[in-house]
Formats: C-alpha cells, structure tokens, sequence
C-alpha cells in the first residue's frame, strides 16, 4: 500500500514538470534530482593507490550503514584494487584505510551480494577476466576464483574477454549477467557457483537499435520490483566510447528485456549506475568517473 501512496504522488510531481512516465517503468525507478553537493567521493587526486577510481562500485545499505566498494588506482598502467568506505547517511563518506582492501590480484568493476552471511564479489580481474572473492565481513577477502561459463551445449565459452559480472540470487538459482567486449549482455546460471550455463548463445539484451546504446552495454545491478525485475545498464553511443550513460530495461523473467523507451535516465558520462534502497526509498547512485548521488523526487 505505501508504495502505490509513494507512486501516486510521484506521479503528479512528474506530470506537474512534464516529464514522460511509463506504466512498466514506476517513476521512482527513473526519475531522481541530483543532489546539489555532488560528487559525493572521488580520487584523492594525490599520489596514492586511489588516486583515480574508474568504473563500477557497489553499495550496500546494512544496519543503516552504507557501505561502498570501489576500484582504486594510481595511472593508466597501475594496477586496479578494491577500496571500502562508508558513510552514515550516504552523502558523506570514510575511506576505511589508506590501503586496498584487497592487493594480491587485479580487481574493478565489481558487483556485491551478501547469501547465507557470507559476501560474495562477483568482479573484472586481469584481462577482463571474471572471477569471485569471498569475504566473512565485506573487508577481508580470498580469491575463489575465475568464473567458469559454459554454452548451452556444455562446451566452454569462446576465448576471450568476460567482464562486468552481475549476480542475481533466486529460488535455489544464481543468475549471471556479462558482457564480451561490451557488445551485449548474456545470462548464465548455476546452483553452486562452480559451473555456469549460458540459458541461450546469445545476449539476452543487444545493443541498439537506438542510437543510445547503439555502441556498448553491459549490466550493473538488476533489483526486483512489484514482481518484475529492472536491469540497470551503461551504454555508449560512440564507437570510441567517449561517453557513458545509464539506462534501464525490464522482465518478467531475467531472459526476455524491453528497454524503457525514454533511455538514458542519466547522461553526460555519468555511468555505472546503483540504485540503493535505504528503507525510505530508492537513490541512484552513478560510480563513474566519481561517484554522485541523485535522490528521489522531493527529497532535500
């Protein structure tokens, strides 16, 4: 019931402002305003490990804490590592350390999850190679390794580039979402993580055929709303990827998508987009190439 109350009345805002709202996509899942003091967290600028942050964090709201996750490096050859913050009203944030939190192997691009008390990091290693770290806390993590994708048929899948992985945790089923090269998204599954089965050859979200996302796309986060699930997703419309934007599609299955139809919600390079719900609503949170913060309709 309150969140039918909390739609209807985001619905009049945005009818008010003429801004286009779709039955499929619920306006507190699209519509935001970006928060005056942005960016919230950057790269120190300064000689550190952190001194640049790059492509997708993460975030998670526990114990009405947030707790963020990043890649930090130093220069265009330095190697990508973890970082941790977190903050106690998502606006203002604490580095955990001055160090990464993790340092034995190449990690960015990184997705969370926490299943059975245990958090899993689902990220890009070397090469743009997906692989899984494990963690009791969130801060001290172990490699468990490369994830293993297989065709339909069984067989490997084709040499090459895997990145961007996404998880999705349902019903006794993990559900992985990632891109090759960033030319589509495609979903593999499994029931123990060893072993994962692309559910078709081919992605389950393709580029175009807008001019939006005509270029590149690759999964960030998929939540689950009113019984549908929303896949939020960055995108280029150039060839050379100058620019990233944030994008959005919905299902009734994880398989079949369809892209809301007033694509990008965010633009200007403002990409790797996180929605974080801290118990009073929803906030978008883009990763890339800082991170900043827009806030439901109303919110100061």
């Amino acid at each position: 019931m309150l969140a039918i109350v909390i739609l209807s009345g985001c619905r009049q805002s945005q009818q008010k402002q003429n801004i286009p709202v779709s039955d499929s996509f619920p306006t507190e899942l699209v519509h935001f305003e970006p928060y005056q003091h942005n960016p919230v967290f950057t790269g120190t600028n300064a000689n550190t490990w952190d001194k640049k942050i790059r492509e997708r964090g993460y975030i998670l709201f526990e114990d009405s804490i947030y707790r963020m996750w990043y890649t930090g490096y130093n220069n265009e050859k330095a190697d990508r590592h973890p970082g941790y913050a977190t903050s106690t009203d998502g606006l203002t944030w604490k580095r955990y350390s001055d160090k990464p939190i993790y340092d034995a192997d190449w990690v960015e691009d990184m997705c969370i999850i926490k299943h059975d008390s245990i958090y899993y990091m689902f990220a890009e290693g070397r090469n743009d190679i997906a692989h899984i770290l494990i963690s009791a806390d969130g801060i001290n993590w172990k490699e468990k390794g490369n994830i293993d994708i297989r065709k339909t048929n069984g067989e490997p899948i084709d040499k090459g580039e895997y990145g961007t992985p996404t998880i999705w945790y349902e019903n006794k089923t993990w559900y992985l979402f990632y891109e090759r090269g960033d030319l589509g998204i495609w979903l593999a599954t499994s029931k123990d993580m060893n072993v994962w089965t692309n559910v078709q050859d081919d992605p389950v979200l393709a580029l175009g055929p807008d001019a939006y996302d005509k270029y590149a796309v690759a999964m960030n986060q998929v939540i689950k709303y009113d019984g549908k699930y929303y896949g939020y997703y960055h995108a280029s419309d150039t060839k050379e990827w100058k620019e990233w934007s944030v994008n959005i599609a919905m299902s009734d299955d994880l398989i079949h998508w369809k892209k809301y139809e007033h694509n990008p919600i965010m633009q200007h390079n403002r990409s790797s987009g996180i929605m974080v719900n801290n118990g009073k609503g929803y906030r978008l949170y883009t990763m890339h190439p800082d991170v900043n913060v827009f806030l439901p309709l109303g919110e100061k």
